[in-house]
């Protein structure tokens, strides 16, 4: 007990030592520190300590107000800092309100919620850390970007809850569920808004190869269409253009695992190898282009909003008509059938049909070795489309350049299909 007893509070130190050290260390970069921060690494450490002392001592006692009467003077205190600093000129409040959340992170580690309280405590380092890169992406987010992301929380968080979560009617319709159907609509937003979010904070004119690799996140197809009508105008960039193309189609493959691994996480083991050499063939071809000689030019690629609500309609009644597709094909025509929807849903996108694959191996309709052979067959289509478009709409030094990569990765991934 003693020993439990001396490791939360010596987590609530750390905790306070953690973010002591971030505003002091910022402090240090400012003209005026006094102005700058009311609190140190001794009284953010202090405080921890204080936070966990408090809920111990009302423990003790076994009065719960007791925990309230230490930590009003301690916020009294912060007021009072506050109020001093807002008087000097300096109004943020963001040292103040740091301070409380490790106050009340260090009661949580009494309290045994060890976890939580050490997650707090990151999580308000890295806001603290962050402040220059989110007040950029503050400044770069448009007023279509925040209504769009808005209506699309506020449509999830009052329609999915009520949507049925049943199947309806006899095969191949028992596939069509609508709350699973919107479920991965908002799984595949989630994913290409981190993307979208990252290319925000970053700036989309970082270098062409980082734009590719956050452009994959949210389509990569985008990425593709995007540097192959520029490379008509700036050839002399085509190994850059190649490179991020190749970046963003790797990530292809990683964004298919994530989602096989989120939706059936049985058939991830059995997709798992064909995907991933599909995804290391196009990775070592990107290796050979990023040390090749080439230009350090920046390059940026337009992307939208992934929580548009018209596109992620659209998805939503894309998948929904795949997996209906896909079940129907292998209930009348058995794999061939799967096989085929596979090849030519993968034409279009390659989510959908990933998802709904994961999904009928989940329920059982489709044995797990014929939805990776056809979630495979389904991202060489996918990636056929892609290598047509850099062949039909690039300029000649980019088809060059790109087509070693873009046969090698068909080879590996058709190759290994029916491997598994």
């Amino acid at each position: 007990m003693v020993h439990t007893l001396f490791y939360r509070f010596g987590i609530a130190l750390f905790i306070g030592v953690l973010v002591g050290l971030q505003r002091e260390a910022d402090a240090d970069k400012g003209t005026d520190r006094s102005r700058k921060m009311f609190a140190g690494v001794r009284t953010f450490a202090l405080l921890g300590l204080a936070g966990c002392t408090a809920a111990f001592v009302a423990d003790q006692l076994g009065l719960p107000w007791a925990f309230i009467g230490i930590i009003l003077p301690l916020g009294a205190l912060i007021t009072a800092a506050y109020t001093i600093t807002a008087l000097r000129g300096s109004v943020g409040m963001t040292t103040e309100v740091a301070a409380v959340i490790v106050l009340l992170a260090g009661a949580l580690c009494f309290w045994d919620q060890i976890a939580l309280a050490v997650a707090l405590g990151v999580v308000t380092t890295a806001l603290l850390s962050f402040k220059l890169e989110l007040h950029g992406f503050a400044e770069r987010l448009t007023h279509e970007d925040i209504v769009a992301t808005l209506k699309f929380a506020i449509i999830t968080a009052i329609i999915l809850p009520v949507l049925p979560n049943e199947s309806f009617g006899p095969p191949p319709f028992d596939v069509l569920n609508p709350y699973n159907i919107w479920l991965m609509v908002v799984l595949i937003s989630g994913i290409s808004f981190l993307g979208y979010v990252l290319i925000k904070l970053v700036g989309s004119r970082q270098g062409i190869g980082l734009t590719g690799l956050l452009g994959g996140l949210v389509s990569s197809t985008a990425v593709t269409l995007s540097f192959s009508q520029r490379s008509q105008k700036e050839e002399q960039l085509a190994k850059p253009f190649a490179l991020a193309i190749l970046i963003a189609w790797t990530i292809m493959f990683g964004r298919v695992l994530v989602e096989v691994a989120v939706t059936n996480l049985p058939l991830l083991g059995v997709v798992w190898l064909p995907i991933t050499m599909a995804g290391l063939a196009g990775l070592a071809y990107g290796v050979y282009l990023y040390f090749a000689p080439r230009s350090p030019e920046a390059g940026g690629v337009a992307v939208s909003n992934p929580f548009e609500l018209g596109p992620a309609i659209t998805f939503g009644l894309l998948y929904g008509l795949i997996l209906l597709v896909a079940r129907a094909a292998q209930f009348y025509f058995g794999d061939a059938g799967v096989y085929l929807s596979s090849i030519l849903s993968g034409l279009a996108d390659v989510d959908a049909i990933t998802l709904s694959l994961a999904e009928l191996s989940s329920s059982g309709n489709l044995e797990p070795a014929t939805a990776a052979r056809a979630i495979v067959l389904a991202t060489m289509s996918n990636t056929v489309v892609k290598g047509g478009i850099v062949l039909s709409g690039g300029s000649a030094a980019l088809r060059r350049a790109v087509l070693p990569g873009f046969l090698l990765i068909l080879a590996t991934g058709t190759a290994l299909a029916f491997v598994v």
